[in-house]
Order: C-alpha cells, then structure tokens, then sequence
C-alpha cells in the first residue's frame, strides 16, 4: 500500500484486526476513558469538548511564548489575511479556560469540575510513548484556590490509574509558590548563572533573560551537569509564610486519604500563571521519562487570557503512555465482548425473518445476523469467530412455528425458544 498513515500517529483499530503491534486496540482505548470518566464523574465532574484548533494568540498566552511547544512543536492549520493563524491544540487547558471565560459558566456553581479526553497534537521527536498526535484525558477545577481542591484533584488522578489496574505509580508533589515567591528564586537564579553563561546550552541562555526557571528543566546534559556543580536550591526554599502554609495543608490530605507521595523540590513550572501545587504521575514502565502526566495550580491563567481572575488547578495524562504503563505492569485488559445473541437463516426466503428479529432484539443486546442464507456448521462457526453468546438458527420449520433453535456458544447447552418468549430469554440470560 503506497499511501501509510503520518509519521507519530497510531490507527485505533477493532478488536481481532491482524496487526496491533504498533497500533492501539480500540476497545482498550475506550477502556481507559471509559474508566475515566467514571471515577471523575462520580467526584462530581462534567465532560467538556472543546475545538481542536485554537487561536494562535490563546495557545501562545497559555503554554507560554517561550516555551519548547510554543518555539518548536507547534501544528498552525493556516492564516487568513491578516489573522494571526490557528494552532492545532497542544495541550488542553488552555482551551477548557477559554470555554470557561467566553461562555459565562462562573455562574453556575463553584468549584465548576470539568473533564475531557482527546487528541492533542506536538510537533515532537517520535520515540516510545511520545507521538505527534497523542490523546489525554483532562480534568480541571476552577473557581477556587482551597488546598483541599488541590489535594483533591491529585487524589482523583491516582484514582483513575488505581482503577484501571495500575499499581507501581508514584507521585512526586512540589510547590512553587507565589509570584513574590518566585521572583524572588528567579532573582536567585539570575545572579547564580549569570558568572556561567557560556557554558549555558543556548536554550537556557535564552531562558535566563526570559524565565530562569525554565533552565531546571533543560534537557542538556551540560545544563544538568552545572546544576549540579552550583548545587542549586530548590524553589521550596523560598515560599512564603502562606504559600508554605497551603502546600503543608495539601501534604496533609493525602496522608488522610492514604495517597502516597514524596515531595519533590525540583518540580517547577517556567510561567508566570503557575501558582503553589504542582505534581507529577510516575511510572517505571513507559521508557527513560516515567511521567504518565501531570498537573498544577494556574490561578494566573484566565487574567492572562484576558478575562477575570479565576483561581483554577487541573491534571492530564496521555493515554497512549498509560497503556503502555499497563502493558509493562501486566494489567489484563477486559476483553473484547462479542454479539450476545446471532441469528442464521438456514434458507435464503427466512434471511429478512432473521434480521426483523435481530433487530427487535438490538432495543436492549447486541444482536448480529447472518446477511445470507447459511448451514448450520458454517453458521456456528461464524458466530464463534465473532464471539458471540448464543447462535441462534431459523429454518423454514423454525418460521412456521414461531421458535429459535440456539446453541451456547461457550457451554454446548442447545434449547428451542419461542420468538415470542425472546425478550424474557435474553432477560434470563444477561444475569
């Protein structure tokens, strides 16, 4: 086949298909936003969509001008005149607050819990777990600055991957504090690297003018080998009295709620927006980068996009790299669920009889039926290859007497129902 799909993006393909290797089973995909969904909604979340492609100036206000996704990895869909361009979304947020600000929702009640799932898109390196279009699942509060949100919204989190069988994950929980606070550790970090700048990679010297923080999470070995040289101090170092305060209170919690967590001081977020908690989901089983995700405290970010101050925290992972956690910790999935009843015409004149009673059946199971007229053994077979529960068979004597001949499929056990009486069989046998 000459035309293949894009390089950094997977086909979700159904259940049986011959090659998976590097695709995603469809079914195991829905798994993990079904499960998702339950857990988040069940804490009192709502699903939220939002649009694919955004404006170029929300993208760049919310991930950052400077940021790696902004200067590197960014989709544009096109320009228009004089427009400043649309950006397929790289990460979720962003838009979510966005929604949150154009569409008045600060009326309904506080704090408004979201979730989504989707695709995100990033113009990055392709390697295990990391592709160019990925799909997360999204969740965000706004509409209040409690620490017990925020203990909250990490334990949510861990729930979601508990429940989907994930056992060696680990979160590593820090704090950045208050603007004060952090001009005051970026002041720190100016005056320590300024007397080194050549040996500054040159997306840190960049960094060091722009937002010195963001060197702490340079991906040079140079960058990382001075950090250590300098023995830099962590941003814990320098919190303030109250956000000190909120960060013990959201430690608190989760030790309550039995979350296991260690505090770690190297986690920082580079923009102005971040506020106090900040987190990370780890897992040994993805490759070199354990992270699963992530989340934070942004009660900066609706004032930068122009609307009001809304105290906002939220978390993401990408789905594609818990599968692969899963995968790596043996986690069986649920397998696929065939048709729970298919039907067979024995003669091609009971073919349509087949399909009315397949799809009189469809209002509450799924029900399949043979689209041609088949012998018993062929028909047996086709329902085994589709996995169904019970194969039923309607020859001319079947019609004129108003019965099914059906076949268990899993156990042997053969029995004649009247179509009159399938309802109540079908019943009996979801129990």
């Amino acid at each position: 086949m000459a035309i293949q799909r894009p390089k950094g993006t997977q086909d979700h393909l159904p259940d049986g298909s011959p090659k998976l290797s590097t695709d995603i089973r469809a079914s195991a995909f829905r798994h993990v936003t079904e499960t998702a969904q339950r857990v988040l909604e069940r804490a009192g979340a709502q699903f939220i969509s939002t649009p694919l492609f955004e404006e170029a100036d929300l993208v760049k206000r919310g991930v950052g001008g400077s940021t790696d996704i902004v200067r590197k990895e960014m989709f544009t869909v096109y320009y228009f005149g004089d427009h400043g361009g649309f950006i397929l979304r790289p990460e979720g947020t962003a838009g979510i607050v966005r929604a949150y600000l154009q569409n008045g929702l600060k009326q309904l009640p506080a704090p408004l819990k979201l979730w989504t799932h989707g695709p995100m898109f990033r113009a990055e390196n392709v390697q295990k777990g990391r592709l160019r279009q990925f799909h997360q699942v999204d969740y965000e509060v706004l509409g209040s600055a409690d620490a017990l949100v925020d203990a909250e919204a990490v334990a949510l989190m861990v729930d979601v991957v508990r429940e989907l069988g994930l056992k060696n994950v680990w979160v590593k929980l820090g704090s950045i504090g208050d603007p004060d606070d952090r001009e005051a550790y970026n002041a720190y970090l100016l005056d320590l690297f300024t007397p080194h700048l050549e040996r500054l990679s040159d997306d840190s010297k960049e960094r060091l003018t722009r937002n010195p923080m963001r060197i702490l999470d340079s991906k040079s070995a140079e960058d990382q080998h001075l950090l250590t040289e300098l023995k830099v101090r962590p941003m814990l170092d320098f919190l303030g009295t109250e956000a000190a305060t909120h960060f013990g209170q959201v430690q608190g919690y989760l030790k309550a709620w039995n979350i296991d967590f260690d505090v770690d001081p190297s986690i920082v977020r580079g923009l102005d927006y971040y506020r106090r908690t900040a987190w990370e989901l780890h897992h040994g089983g993805v490759g070199a980068k354990s992270a699963l995700g992530g989340g934070g405290r942004y009660d900066g970010l609706a004032e930068q996009l122009g609307g009001s101050v809304v105290p906002g925290i939220g978390w993401a992972f990408g789905i594609e790299r818990l599968l692969l956690a899963l995968e790596a910790e043996g986690v069986s999935l649920p397998e696929p669920r065939g048709p729970l009843l298919y039907l067979a015409a024995l003669d091609e004149e009971n073919v349509p009889y087949a399909a009315t009673l397949a799809r009189k059946a469809q209002a509450g199971i799924r029900a399949e039926f043979a689209y041609r007229a088949m012998k018993p053994g062929s028909a047996f077979k086709d329902a085994e290859r589709r996995g169904a529960v019970w194969a039923g068979l309607i020859g001319s004597e079947e019609a004129a007497n108003g019965t099914l001949s059906l076949k268990n499929m899993q156990t042997g056990e053969q029995k004649v129902v009247e179509t009159a009486e399938l309802d109540d069989f079908i019943a009996l046998s979801r129990l």
